[in-house]
């Protein structure tokens, strides 16, 4: 019972009052205090060193209190007589409003939202009556500026605070502080702001901003998608607040993912994008050399703006239609940019996420996001989070329906962040919960929340008539006046604004728009930032192809050294010692370098030529299959914090920053993080790995949305290294393929490139040629299993240090090419199985290719190794993969092929039938057909494909 005591809001320090209340009542009459409590403190007084005869603080607490207050040692006034237990009443009360009375909040702007009845903020609920109105109480923490003071004032406070246009969450934190710090910023001025007549003036402007920028885009271009902000235009002066206060905190980035729903306005109002710009999309006008593009509701730009701190970056990133997904690209990009910044950088880059009600709730990628808030390889200090709470979803949305939970926000309690509710309609509420967001995220480096309720005065988007499923609401909206005219009504009617001020504001805004403007642009022109990142060196029009990467012998052997020399006192367990020793050896020249060890002299050569490297993934640092051991444990460690060593990262006194980072277990937020590390981090090697390749499917959106297009359509270069373990080794359907046809259909335009390398020298210049070329495309990789310590892969000196990545590689052994009558190509693994048949039967009609680099596809160095085999009459493509998936599809489609063969050459396919299963689950069926699968290769095909009636196919 005490434990669950001990974890339950009461025992909170800003509880204390309400504790102690119950202490001095138990000390003089026991029989007053709840059962609990009372075995609770007889407990306690059982504990050794407990005082007989313990004294009521109270009376103590208030003699000193009058004391100073005198001046002197004068006899005490006693305050009037306080009923113990109504006291106590008092203090439950107070605690309760902190806790429930954003459940009472006027947040709905159109009065749909039913204020629940709460027995916990009624009098009757804790035995008071309006009797007791006027009795003095302790006020116990309630920040009201007196000790004592009558109930009715004390209801009165807790109610403006709690219970006015801002409803916070907050009281589940476990940081005593931080719930300490928001109850003095809105307890003593009862959750009002104030501002003055120039700041009112401002705020206006910014509504009147965006409700004019949507009403002008209706008239001018009537019937297109836009998804308009009309009913949210509050968020535009959220915006303005938040960069404002940003800048004063010193923040230089402001990092912004958004959807659709206002992002026109966001671009135009906040980031100062030219309404002549956002014209011209709305007339299809290129306005850029891309070729794909992309609607503009997707579009990014970004700006330097003015603050009364200084110049803010502002960057809004560019995002697709699903949504939440840009999240984690956004956390990604922070990230690279906090490191560039170095120390204090978490202080100066700051994540904005701006979602829409739906959305925050039902996607899941935004639990992954708030799982990794607080990691050390994916933590950014702390995420603000703008919910356009539109109370709807989508249009035929039914809000029984879009979530579970009384809010939408309630994901975030997870990562214990506070949540501000707020009234859109009340445009100061709005501001002043903005720079409470900034002031706690700066000061805790922790995600929050602002929650601003609205309402969306159109449809999901333009074309659509909300009255056919919403007639309920939208009799609501379409008497609404308007977030604009609300404000602009109380501006005129306290006297802070002339009558006639509003309309004379749209009307100046209008003017402006009419040629191509804008009334308060906030870019400063000519402004150059230090930390600018010069992408322009690596857009090359044409394909690089290849790059040298060779290393020298000497260099190899001392980054050998480094990377198998430990701190003194490090234990290894046995089994990595031994790993270490042979890599020990390996560098010598005495053994031929395996997988693991070509791998981490890969990064090792990078480093030292100062790159960057950063590795993520589910078992990233030791490596799914127990090969990379980029990371080393101390067998006799005592602590989390420390006995573990990064070779690394130890290189030498001056090289690249090393991240190796074992992720949460997530791949869509993960790998989407990674993306929009690499595209904001250009000089260096940026890697994810999937535990099994297969295990990629959970990131899917980010592959198709980003990672193969984003250059297509946003023009953004991209480095990132995938890594899918592949293979069919037995495991079943789940472990065994990458789905390589996937990313074989996505391929074009020269948009990415993937690659399935054989042998330890192949992932170490393919690795050292992604960093290394000025060039920054996505490269994914088909990574072996049971070839990281297959006897035959394995690489030498020479080929590290005096060759480079082969697209292709031929027969290795000395073949008669005249003698040579069928020509098996493949990739991967099943190479090693063809070969040692192959040697056992000596077949020697027979030459096997391995194809290293599927696209781009290398037709000349495929054409130059064909023409070596005049008579060859059998050119076979043999996969593992079932006849519909792997590689197959795409040659075909393709004629990569075909195009090099003879007029007299078949082209055959040896593969596994076709399946909708990746692979077979039973071990032995697994046996039989890759049994099959090697004879066939290499004796009698039944399957022929045909190039002249490809209905034979």
């Amino acid at each position: 019972m005490m434990q669950q005591k001990l974890t339950t809001s009461l025992f909170y320090g800003s509880n204390a009052p309400f504790v102690e209340t119950l202490y001095e009542t138990w000390l003089d009459h026991p029989e007053n205090v709840p059962e609990d409590w009372r075995v609770y403190f007889d407990a306690l007084a059982r504990q050794p060193g407990y005082v007989e005869k313990d004294l009521p603080h109270a009376p103590v607490i208030a003699a000193f209190a009058d004391l100073a207050k005198k001046g002197g040692f004068i006899r005490q006034l006693s305050a009037a007589p306080v009923d113990d237990g109504k006291q106590v009443a008092v203090l439950q009360m107070i605690n309760a409003y902190r806790f429930l009375g954003n459940r009472r909040a006027d947040l709905d702007p159109l009065k749909l939202k039913e204020r629940p009845f709460i027995p916990e903020l009624e009098l009757s609920h804790y035995k008071l009556s309006d009797a007791d109105l006027n009795r003095p109480f302790r006020t116990g923490s309630l920040r009201m500026g007196s000790e004592y003071a009558p109930l009715a004032k004390i209801l009165e406070a807790a109610k403006a605070t709690y219970c006015g246009s801002i409803g916070v969450e907050y009281m589940y934190l476990t940081e005593i502080r931080e719930k300490r710090w928001i109850q003095e910023r809105l307890e003593p001025i009862r959750a009002r702001g104030t501002y003055s007549a120039e700041d009112k003036k401002r705020l206006l402007e910014r509504v009147t901003a965006a409700e004019t920028l949507e009403r002008y885009l209706h008239t001018k271009y009537v019937g297109q998608k836009r998804f308009s902000l009309e009913g949210g235009e509050s968020l535009i002066a959220s915006m303005d607040e938040l960069v404002r206060v940003a800048g004063v905190h010193g923040v230089q980035e402001i990092v912004i993912g958004m959807a659709h729903r206002g992002r026109l306005n966001v671009l135009v109002n906040t980031l100062g994008k030219p309404p002549s710009m956002l014209f011209a999309e709305f007339e299809g006008k290129k306005a850029a050399d891309l070729s794909a593009g992309d609607v503009k509701y997707h579009l990014g730009y970004s700006s330097d703006v003015g603050t009364p701190g200084g110049p803010v970056h502002l960057v809004l990133a560019f995002n697709p239609s699903h949504l939440e997904i840009i999240n984690p690209v956004v956390e990604g990009s922070v990230y690279a940019r906090q490191l560039r910044y170095g120390e204090g950088g978490k202080k100066k880059i700051m994540p904005l996420l701006i979602h829409g009600d739906s959305a925050v709730a039902g996607q899941g990628v935004n639990q992954e996001i708030l799982n990794f808030a607080q990691t050390r390889g994916y933590g950014t200090g702390g995420t603000i989070h703008i919910v356009v709470n539109n109370q709807i979803g989508f249009t035929t949305s039914d809000p029984r329906d879009y979530r579970s939970g009384y809010y939408c926000t309630e994901i975030f309690k997870m990562a214990e962040a506070p949540i501000f509710h707020v009234n859109g309609d009340d445009v100061e509420a709005v501001a002043l919960v903005t720079k409470l967001a900034v002031d706690y995220r700066q000061e805790f480096g922790k995600d929050v929340v602002i929650d601003i309720y609205c309402y969306r005065k159109l449809g999901h988007n333009e074309q659509d008539e909300p009255m056919v499923t919403q007639p309920l609401m939208y009799r609501k909206v379409h008497e609404h006046p308007g977030t604009r005219r609300v404000y602009a009504d109380k501006l005129v009617a306290e006297g802070s604004l002339a009558a006639d001020a509003p309309e004379a504001m749209i009307q100046e805004y209008r003017a402006h728009l009419d040629k191509g403007d804008l009334l308060y642009n906030p870019v400063l022109s000519g402004y150059k930032r230090a930390q600018t990142q010069n992408w322009k060196s690596f857009a090359a029009r044409k394909y690089i192809e290849t790059f040298d990467t060779r290393v020298p012998v000497q260099e190899i052997a001392r980054l050998a050294e480094r990377l198998t020399t430990f701190p003194e006192g490090f234990v290894l367990h046995p089994r990595v010692k031994k790993i270490v020793e042979d890599r020990r050896a390996m560098g010598k020249g005495d053994l031929p370098f395996d997988w693991g060890m070509a791998e981490n002299l890969a990064y090792a050569t990078l480093l030292s030529e100062g790159y960057g490297v950063r590795l993520s993934g589910e078992d990233i640092g030791r490596g799914t299959f127990f090969h990379r051991h980029a990371a080393f444990h101390d067998q006799k460690r005592q602590e989390w914090h420390s006995g573990t060593w990064h070779p690394l990262a130890h290189l030498q006194e001056k090289q690249g920053r090393f991240q190796c980072y074992d992720s949460v277990l997530s791949e869509e937020g993960v790998l989407a993080f990674e993306y929009g590390y690499a595209t904001a981090e250009s000089n260096g090697l940026v890697i994810w790995e999937a535990q099994f390749g297969d295990f990629a499917n959970g990131a899917q959106v980010v592959i198709d949305q980003f990672i193969s297009s984003g250059e297509a359509k946003w023009g953004r270069g991209c480095g990132l290294v995938m890594l899918l373990p592949h293979g069919y080794e037995g495991q079943g359907p789940e472990h065994s393929s990458a789905r390589l046809e996937r990313y074989m259909q996505l391929c074009a335009e020269m948009n990415m490139e993937v690659c399935v390398p054989t042998t330890p020298a192949q992932i170490f210049h393919l690795l050292r040629r992604q960093a290394l070329r000025k060039q920054r495309k996505p490269l994914i990789v088909m990574t072996p299993k049971s070839l990281l310590r297959h006897k035959d892969a394995v690489s030498s000196m020479q080929s590290l240090t005096g060759d480079g990545f082969h697209r292709i590689i031929g027969e290795i052994d000395a073949l008669d090419a005249d003698k040579v009558r069928r020509v098996v190509l493949c990739s991967g693994k099943i190479y090693y199985d063809l070969l040692a048949v192959r040697r056992e039967r000596d077949l020697r009609h027979i030459a096997l290719v391995r194809i290293e680099q599927l696209y781009p596809f290398p037709e000349s160095s495929f054409a130059a190794e064909m023409a070596k085999y005049p008579k060859a009459a059998e050119i076979v493509w043999c996969q593992e993969e079932p006849r519909n998936q792997g590689a197959w599809y795409w040659f075909v489609s393709r004629q990569h092929l075909a195009s090099s063969m003879g007029s007299k050459q078949d082209l055959l396919l040896v593969s596994r039938p076709a399946a909708a299963s990746p692979a077979v689950g039973y071990l032995a069926k697994h046996n039989a057909q890759y049994k099959t699968l090697i004879e066939s290769a290499l004796g009698k095909i039944d399957y022929k494909y045909s190039r002249r009636n490809p209905h034979d196919y």
